[in-house]
Parts: structure tokens; C-alpha cells; sequence
């Protein structure tokens, strides 16, 4: 047992003397010397043991860190109606909703969870703002760039959806100002972010600079650590090429790995990535059993010096250990913020345990947050005249979810087919068929009691604000566009499509030859690869956008109304809307 193992053991001050001193020319000498000798052994294993006591006291407690996460958050400033899935805590096997979400609520969560912490952080990764609802979107996201604002934030990473409206725009987020085209509409001059956007993988390619900063250090009780912020390298497939014109999105963990030893140079040993990428558990909100995707394989490239992950992109909740690392992600629409604990060590500076829980920002738990409330009061005032303004009516729920066999959703045909209807007139267009790319939909239209629409329901469908462009294309150029939609075959984008028109498709086939030339129909005839067709597509699609790298080959675009106006007067001349049997896309195999 070591001596300050027994709570009843003190280590004496000095080494123990003997009881009288020995004469060197006594006949006891050689038994004096023997005893003097394990005197002086046992007080220097009496030192050592106290030494080893005062070390083990005066040992330095390491450094707790809280850093607050979210992720996708998406301009939901009020709960997202279909709030969280989770698990069934009584049964495991059944699943629950949970509502959730709201910067209000958010708000308070976060000031409860950094309440009596001495060190802590709010950080993000990425989509903080684009795919919006009205709300938000009306103003162009500056009502979420407040709100995060106001409760806090510190540090994000650039999404893909930050790039929405384009560079210069997520610039303006960042310094603000107001909007080059609307000008400034909201209640109150926009100053921009408080926070700090960052963009480590994003290079001006003129200047061969990140766009924004690539990483942020903060100090906490004299110990820094760095968060590096990026967004995916895929983004040029997500968004309008014209609003990335001029920027190059480089690997991710390459460049992290090239930020190491400027990092280290500095001091800086722990490392926390914020990364605008994620991947697919099987697992609850707090698990991460079979984890799959990009992230996996990021991580496992990622220089041992990155302590810790905050992901993002694919809308799921997860606490994981991916090559020794904690990777994190909090779904999507701030219905979870995650909190994740750290140690630093006050030597070496660098982190010695991290552990994260993903916390359900519960609406029934936590009240709404006065400022918050506030602020979402002075932009309703604005934008309620408009948003409450009827569109129509509907018998039932329009889903934008897409039949698992197909691809084909409710909501996408209907949509298609108000683009066809604004464009198809000869002084519009002449357009005969209209597609529409299924990310470009992003809430369903719920029937209401009375099953009344309004314009704000319609904007929530469809909240990009994309005009219509129709262009000339070949039958082939048509087969070619639809080849494209699986330009990534683990993630294909199946194109929603106007009456009149239908098409088949072989997943089990060769890339470029999935879509059967037969099979494709306009209005009972089978298109001709040589004939030309007017064909209705939105500006992010026009410009190449999600991969449809054909379209840039159309002749004669003519540009029309906005996406979400062609909708909104479909509505208004159809009502009651309701939901059309599936059909214009059919799989084969």
C-alpha cells in the first residue's frame, strides 16, 4: 500500500535521527555505520513517498469547457410543426414526436445550460439560414441572423445553404447592410452578425485566400483552443453556380490537416472542427450504431490533433466516436442543442475527455425568452399583412415526401404543374413540360381546420424565390437531364414533373441508360430525341444547379414569374387543391 494510500498515515516532516549519536572509535561502529545507512535509506524513501504525496496534492484540476452546438437550424425562429422523432422511452421499438424547437425556446435552453459555467461557447456547423420559412425568408434570413444573435452564438461554419443567394450575400450576413435589391424592409436597420462566420475550405481563388476567416482561438482560464469552421467540398453540386463564380471548395480534411502545424505554432493543442458534413446512424437522437457517410471517412483523415467534431448537413441526431474522436450532430430546425463536455488539461494544454449529450430544446419545458419574443414581434408586424393573405384552399395535406419506390411526391406534381401553368401561355413561354428539383420543396402544404391556404403556407413550400426560366431543349437533352439525377447514385435527386408528361426508371441499369427512351411520354406520344420542346425549369436548375449540368445547354430561355407566385396562383385558381394519384414516374426493376 503506498503511505498516502491510509487516510491515518502523515508524512513526517524530516527523516528520523537515531537516538544518540554513534563514535566513530567506538567498538560499535560497523553496527553504528549499518544503522546510520538504514536511517538515511529509509528517510530517502520516506522523501520520495512524501514528494510523490505533495505532487498527487498540488496536481493542477484540469480545465471544464462547455461548448453549446446546433446545426441546420434553417430559419426556424418557431417550432418546426413535425418537432422532433425519437424513440419511445417505455418501448424502444415504437417512436414518438416530441415538440420542439423555436428560438425562443432555444434561447432560454442556452442560457440555462451556460448558467454557472465559467467557460463556454456556442458554436454551429453550417445552415444556419436558406431553405427558410416565411418568417425569415421574407427578409431575406436577417430575422435568424439577429436571433442567433442575440442568444449568443459565437462561432459557425459556412453551409451550402449560406451560398443561396450567393457570396456577396453571405457577406452581407456577416457585416451587414441592407439587401441590394429589396433594400431594407425589416423594423430596424440590419447590422449583421454578431457572430463569426467561418470558411477554412472555401479559397478565393483570385487570391487564394478563405473567403472568410478559417478558424477562430478562444482562451479559456489561459488554455486556448481553436475551432476551425468549413463547409463540404460537394457544395458547387448544392448551389447556382453563379453565386459561387470565382470560389474553390477544398477537401476537408486536407485542409484542416494543413492547419495543424500553423495552429500548433500558436499554442494551440486543442482542436475542435466545425464541419458542414455529416452521415446516417441507425440509432436515437444520442447514438450512433452503424454509422455511415462522408464524416466516417473525413474523421478517420483527420490529424490526430482534431479532439473533437461538430457536424452537420444531413438532418440527423447523433453522439458518436469515430476513430477516437466525439462526432457530433443535433438534427435539424433547432429542435436539440448539444452540449459537450471538455477537459483540458492544464499542462500540455490539450484535451483529455470530451463527452456530449444531445439535449431536446422541449417547448412544454422551456419557456419562450422575452427578447426573443420581441424580436419576432417587431418582424411579425411587417410580414403578417403579407404572410395571412388567402391563396386558396386544399382537401387535404400536400407532402413533399417522395414515394420511396418512385421518387415522385404529392406536392412536387402540383408544383410542377403551377410552373407549367405560369409559363405555358405563347407570350410566356409555350412551355409544354415543367420540372422541378425535389430540394426546392421544403414544407408540406397542411390542411387546416377549415382548409384554408394562405400565402405564408405557400412561401414555406417553396421559400427559395427562384424565377422561372423556360428553355428550348432537345428530346435527347431531356433523356440527358434525367440521366443526371444520378449524378450521385447513393443519393440520386428524382425531378418532379408537370402532367402530360411521364417517364420510367431502372435503378439496376448502367448510368446513363437507368431512364427507358420508350418509356418517356408527353401527352401519350413518346418524345422525339430530335424534336425541340419548351421546358420550364427554376434559375438554380437553369444555371446547372444540383448536378443538371444540361440545362446551361438550353436555347432561348426566357426568364418569368418567381417559383413561389406561380404557385401561389395555381392555388388560387384550382381551389380546393387536392392531392393527385401518383404516376408520372415509374420504376422498373
Amino acid at each position: 500500500m503506498r503511505p498516502d494510500s491510509s487516510p491515518e498515515w502523515q508524512c513526517p516532516c524530516a527523516a528520523p535521527h537515531p537516538d544518540r549519536k554513534s563514535d566513530p572509535t567506538s567498538p560499535r561502529k560497523a553496527r553504528g555505520e549499518v544503522k546510520t545507512a538504514r536511517i538515511a535509506s529509509l528517510a530517502l524513501l520516506i522523501s520520495l513517498a512524501c514528494g510523490a504525496t505533495a505532487h498527487a496534492q498540488t496536481s493542477p484540476t484540469p480545465v471544464d469547457v462547455t461548448v453549446l452546438a446546433i446545426n441546420d437550424f434553417h430559419g426556424n425562429l418557431r417550432p418546426a410543426p413535425g418537432g422532433i422523432v425519437i424513440d419511445d422511452p417505455a418501448d424502444r421499438t415504437k417512436k414518438i414526436t416530441v415538440p420542439a424547437g423555436g428560438a425562443e425556446h432555444m434561447a432560454t435552453l442556452v442560457k440555462q445550460l451556460r448558467a454557472g459555467k465559467a467557460n463556454s461557447v456556442f458554436v454551429a456547423a453550417g445552415d444556419l439560414i436558406g431553405a427558410s420559412p416565411f418568417l425569415s425568408a421574407l427578409f431575406h434570413d436577417e430575422p435568424t441572423i439577429e436571433a442567433l444573435s442575440m442568444m449568443g452564438l459565437e462561432i459557425a461554419s459556412v453551409g451550402n445553404h449560406e451560398f443561396d443567394e450567393g457570396r456577396e450575400e453571405l457577406l452581407r450576413m456577416q457585416n451587414g447592410g441592407c439587401h441590394p435589391i429589396d433594400g431594407c424592409q425589416g423594423p430596424h436597420p440590419f447590422a449583421g452578425a454578431t457572430f463569426n462566420y467561418l470558411a477554412a475550405s472555401t479559397i478565393d481563388t483570385k487570391t487564394g485566400k478563405s473567403l472568410l476567416p478559417s478558424y477562430q482561438i478562444k482562451t479559456f482560464d489561459g488554455i486556448p483552443v481553436a475551432f476551425i469552421g468549413l463547409t463540404l467540398k460537394g457544395t458547387p453540386g448544392l448551389v447556382a453556380p453563379p453565386g459561387i463564380a470565382g470560389l474553390e471548395f477544398r477537401d476537408e480534411a486536407d485542409t484542416v490537416n494543413a492547419l495543424v502545424p500553423e495552429l500548433k505554432a500558436k499554442g494551440v493543442e486543442a482542436v475542435v472542427v466545425l464541419i458542414h458534413e455529416g452521415g446516417f446512424p441507425t440509432g436515437d437522437y444520442n447514438e450512433c450504431p452503424g454509422i455511415s457517410g462522408p464524416i466516417v471517412d473525413i474523421v478517420k483523415k483527420f490529424d490526430k490533433a482534431v479532439d473533437v467534431v461538430v457536424s452537420g448537413h444531413t438532418h440527423r441526431a447523433y453522439t458518436c466516436q469515430i476513430d477516437g474522436r466525439l462526432v457530433t450532430s443535433g438534427d435539424k430546425y433547432g429542435t436539440l442543442v448539444t452540449t459537450i463536455d471538455l477537459k483540458l488539461d492544464r499542462t500540455t494544454r490539450d484535451v483529455i475527455s470530451a463527452k456530449a449529450d444531445n439535449v431536446i430544446v422541449r417547448t412544454a419545458t422551456y419557456p419562450a425568452d422575452p427578447a426573443q419574443t420581441a424580436l419576432l414581434a417587431a418582424y411579425d408586424k411587417v410580414a403578417a399583412p403579407i404572410a395571412s393573405r388567402p391563396a386558396g384552399s386544399v382537401t387535404a395535406t400536400l407532402l413533399r415526401m417522395p414515394d420511396m419506390t418512385t421518387g415522385e411526391s404529392p406536392l412536387g406534381d402540383i408544383i410542377a404543374d403551377a410552373h407549367l401553368a405560369a409559363t405555358s401561355a405563347g407570350n410566356l413561354g409555350a412551355a409544354v413540360i415543367a420540372f422541378t428539383n425535389p430540394g426546392g420543396i421544403r414544407a408540406d402544404i397542411t390542411k387546416s381546420v377549415d382548409g384554408s391556404v394562405t400565402y405564408g403556407d405557400v412561401f414555406a413550400a417553396q421559400p427559395f424565390r427562384n424565377q422561372l426560366v423556360t428553355l428550348t431543349l432537345t428530346g435527347a437533352q431531356i433523356k440527358a437531364m434525367l440521366e443526371q439525377q444520378w449524378n450521385t447514385p447513393s443519393r440520386p435527386r428524382i425531378l418532379q414533373v408537370s402532367k402530360g408528361f411521364s417517364y420510367a426508371w431502372d435503378n439496376t441499369a448502367a448510368a446513363g441508360q437507368r431512364v427507358s427512351p420508350g418509356r418517356m411520354m408527353l401527352d401519350g406520344k413518346v418524345i422525339d430525341p430530335a424534336a425541340n420542346y419548351r421546358v420550364t425549369v427554376n434559375g438554380f436548375l437553369a444555371v446547372g444547379g444540383d448536378g443538371f449540368t444540361v440545362l446551361k445547354e438550353g436555347k432561348e430561355p426566357l426568364v418569368g414569374v418567381y417559383d413561389v407566385d406561380a404557385l401561389n396562383a395555381y392555388m388560387k385558381a384550382n381551389s380546393p387543391v387536392s392531392p393527385m394519384p401518383l404516376g408520372r414516374i415509374a420504376r422498373v426493376d
